[in-house]
């Protein structure tokens, strides 16, 4: 495949270059549909001319279709997207990406899809959409997946799409609230990711941060102890990746707090964790819910998912720390990534 692209390149580079920018209009409107025109070219940075003239091209070829809420892709739409994906990967460079990657970071399997989530949203979908097919490959009857909170893990319930096979599956949070936005707490995730699936899920009703004393106290309840037991046993984990300072800010840290973290150069952040750029932890939140020391064991498979040339930084600590089964990030923070010092 590699050497036919590579002699495709060499005698009909305007044929390829024609293919991804089609493939590139096709996958932003799978991923964002129904979408106007004007939406479009604006997020393409494509005149409305000329991607007028594209669209209509994927419509008379039954890629596309036009109604009054805007574009959606088609059934053979779907399938053709699916069939080049593997294509897609090899122009743009992906693979180099993710093998280069694999073997720096001594992850067994890198996921990435182009873009960059820092300056586009849709690039969140698309690790989501990734996320949810490796789910679909892999996850069997009875199976638990504990899922941790924040934006780009919420954005793998949004890409997820009912599923007969999953229908025996249980989505459990894999801790406590954050106090933040409830879309993007785990309660709400593993509830959407269970409901859109048409799979099952239970929540665990207690903050992510709690004292000493109410610690003590929450976990001798005897419904607690039966949520966290499930999640202890799951399967599969999604788990997010943040930048240390941010998440701090997020969870309404004190300022003394956020000054050591500073002092001591945190820059990653994972299940209350936070990690210096050796991958070190320099700090452990109490929480309720899965804990770090819960993935050293091989019977759970890990999936990490992160992106952003801003989070660079943050996936090499945590890697350093407990390179995960699966990473799923995208173009900048790879490039990001394979520069650092």
């Amino acid at each position: 495949m590699k050497r036919l692209l590579d002699m495709q390149k060499k005698l009909l580079p305007d044929l390829l270059d024609v293919m991804i920018k089609r493939y590139r209009i096709l996958r932003y409107i799978k991923l964002m549909q129904p979408i106007g025109r004007r939406s479009l070219a604006q997020n393409l940075q494509i005149s409305e001319r000329v991607l007028r003239g594209e669209v209509t091209f994927l419509k008379e070829q039954g890629l596309v279709h036009f109604a009054t809420a805007g574009m959606s892709v088609t059934a053979e739409g779907e399938t053709l997207f699916l069939t080049l994906e593997d294509v897609m990967k090899e122009l743009l460079g992906l693979r180099e990406l993710e093998t280069s990657l694999e073997a720096q970071l001594g992850v067994k399997q890198v996921i990435v899809v182009a873009g960059n989530s820092d300056k586009d949203e849709w690039v969140k979908r698309e690790m989501g959409r990734s996320c949810v097919s490796l789910l679909k490959s892999r996850l069997g009857n009875k199976d638990v997946v504990a899922v941790m909170g924040g934006t780009t893990v919420a954005a793998v319930a949004e890409m997820m799409m009912p599923d007969p096979k999953l229908r025996d599956v249980m989505f459990v949070p894999a801790r406590g609230g954050l106090g933040e936005q409830v879309e993007n707490q785990a309660n709400t995730i593993s509830a959407q990711l269970a409901t859109r699936a048409g799979a099952q899920y239970r929540l665990l009703h207690v903050p992510e941060q709690i004292s000493e004393e109410a610690y003590t106290s929450l976990v001798l309840e005897p419904s607690v102890q039966d949520i966290l037991k499930l999640i202890k046993s799951a399967s599969t984990v999604i788990h997010g990746i943040g930048d240390a300072r941010t998440m701090a800010l997020r969870r309404d840290s004190q300022f003394s707090f956020v000054d050591k973290l500073d002092r001591e150069e945190a820059v990653g952040e994972s299940f209350g964790f936070y990690f210096d750029r050796s991958g070190k932890p320099i700090h452990k939140q109490r929480t309720i819910g899965l804990q770090l020391d819960d993935l050293e064991n091989d019977d759970k498979y890990v999936i990490s998912i992160a992106g952003g040339d801003s989070k660079a930084e943050a996936i090499a600590s945590y890697m350093k720390y407990r390179p995960s089964d699966v990473l799923i990030t995208d173009e900048a923070a790879a490039e990001s990534l394979l520069h650092l010092p």
